[in-house]
């Protein structure tokens, strides 16, 4: 019995020791800067008591410069598995007050147990980044453990969801595992991602550039698109990652949740029957149309930021988690360009993964024009489009609202690339080009032997808007479902994806496909 207890109370003096953490000083000062520290950020995240740690008494089995008198607690990095609203996930947090969380072999292994034990039980994982990068005194070993965690990421793809949070400095190699899951969060002032800092820019090429600057929550956010979500603070960060997990399956063999509707399945909106407006030079807010249809006016959209021109988002409709893909008249017309064609391919490529629907809004006059989108790759960008579209197989359904034009009608998911289920308002003009143009090309004799140019002109383009600027023309050839009437918008989709929420559609047997990179 003695004995019993003197073991219980050196595991309770071991634990008390685990949990210091890097010490009063440098928690006080996590605490200083309104930053949440690792194991608080891992009580934000899980549902209250479910969390269950792992591998608390890991240590290192560095000897160089000195390494073997260095105590890390947990070896920088928390790892365990708890419930999220009642369902069960994986997670790690890193430590950047245990020797700024630098990442060892041992850390390396607690993070590829965890990520094994998710991918086993088919469970998301979510990563908080928050090193000061690899543990330099380890040499090898720390790259070593780099590239299992990677191939884990590569492993996990597609099977179970994989979520990044950015809370800290993530740099050099660290980068990249990030970036290889599906949604990257980033806390602004606080996280930074580069692969080369700013004294090594300095140094190199001459250039000063901030931390912020160069690889803040904002920069990757607006510029570069490697993360989808700048969150104002630890807990902003946590509450979107539950709100983004709540739309999500725990895997690719299941289903998203279910959440039992509020909003009425036959709702009708008026207010979408005058939403188009008189001329076609001007915009609107495609949000506007999204809130209109979804349940409750309520979507969680990330890459806000990032390809303004293309909205992606999810949503429910009746309940049921769909993903919605939109071009946004307010920017650039809502040209499809570089940006937004990556920004949709990933998106797409996710919601097919993970079983949940698609919807595409289209209203796109077509591709960006410009020497830097040639040059930049426009056409091998835009053929992502093409590609994803074509390879999803979960219900996909098209809405056409005003403009869709030439080759960006075919790639917002036109009945060619597998749109199952196609519907038009009837502002929809689905032609090969605007009327003004078409006009100028297939009647240019005729209008310049004109003796008013311009009333010919004006003639022309008003004859072809007749003819072709419509909806009618496409449904004539069945590539148009029905013409709809907009307010009747949200129970004409919910039919629509109800009767097809049991679809089946196989393709060819194959490794995988060879995707325009």
């Amino acid at each position: 019995m003695g004995a019993t207890s003197d073991n219980i109370q050196i595991l309770k003096q071991k634990e008390q020791e685990i949990l210091k953490m890097g010490g009063d000083a440098a928690l006080a000062k996590r605490q200083e800067q309104g930053r949440l520290n690792a194991r608080e950020r891992l009580e934000c995240l899980f549902d209250k008591g479910s969390f269950r740690e792992l591998d608390m008494f890991v240590t290192h089995r560095c000897t160089n410069f000195g390494m073997e008198k260095v105590q890390i607690p947990a070896d920088g990095v928390i790892t365990g598995h708890g419930k999220v609203d009642g369902r069960i996930v994986f997670a790690y947090a890193q430590d950047f007050t245990a020797r700024a969380g630098s990442l060892g072999e041992m850390q390396a292994k607690k993070i590829c147990k965890v990520m094994d034990m998710a991918l086993k039980a088919g469970a998301p994982v979510i990563g908080m980044n928050d090193s000061g990068g690899a543990r330099i005194q380890e040499g090898i070993d720390a790259l070593s453990g780099y590239g299992e965690i990677f191939f884990r990421n590569s492993a996990c793809s597609g099977v179970v969801p994989q979520i990044s949070a950015i809370m800290g400095p993530t740099a050099g190699g660290a980068v990249y595992s990030p970036a290889m899951t599906d949604f990257v969060f980033m806390v602004k002032k606080s996280a930074y991602m580069f692969i080369t800092g700013p004294n090594v820019i300095k140094a190199v090429t001459g250039e000063e550039v901030t931390s912020e600057d160069l690889g803040g929550a904002m920069a990757h956010n607006e510029k570069s698109g490697v993360a989808q979500f700048a969150c104002e603070s630890d807990e902003d960060c946590i509450l979107q990652i539950k709100t983004l997990l709540s739309y999500l399956p725990s895997n690719n063999m299941e289903d998203p949740p279910f959440i039992s509707p509020k909003d009425a399945p036959d709702r009708m909106d008026a207010s979408l029957d005058t939403v188009i407006p008189d001329s076609p030079n001007r915009s609107y807010d495609m949000k506007n149309v999204i809130r209109s249809i979804v349940d409750d006016g309520q979507f969680f959209e990330p890459h806000q930021y990032f390809a303004k021109n293309l909205v992606v988002c999810f949503a429910r409709l009746n309940g049921r988690s769909i993903g919605i893909i939109a071009n946004q008249p307010n920017h650039l017309a809502g040209c499809l360009d570089i940006n937004a064609s990556d920004k949709a391919t990933r998106f797409i490529r996710f919601c097919d993964a993970f079983n949940i629907p698609m919807l595409t809004i289209a209203d796109v006059p077509g591709y960006l024009p410009g020497s830097n989108q040639e040059w930049g790759g426009i056409i091998r960008h835009g053929a992502k489009l093409l590609w994803c579209y074509s390879e999803a197989t979960v219900p996909k359904l098209l809405l056409i609202t005003r403009k869709d034009y030439g080759g960006s009608y075919i790639a917002m998911c036109s009945r060619h690339l597998g749109a199952d289920m196609a519907f038009a308002w009837p502002s929809a003009e689905i032609a090969v080009m605007g009327a003004e143009g078409a006009a100028n090309i297939i009647h240019a004799r005729e209008i310049k032997a004109a003796e008013d140019p311009a009333a010919k002109r004006r003639e022309k383009i008003a004859q072809y808007n007749d003819q072709f600027s419509n909806p009618y023309c496409a449904a004539a050839r069945g590539y148009v479902d029905a013409v709809i009437q907009p307010s009747e918008t949200r129970p004409r989709l919910i039919d629509a994806l109800e009767a097809m929420a049991t679809k089946r559609e196989m393709r060819p047997a194959k490794k995988h496909g060879n995707i325009p990179v």
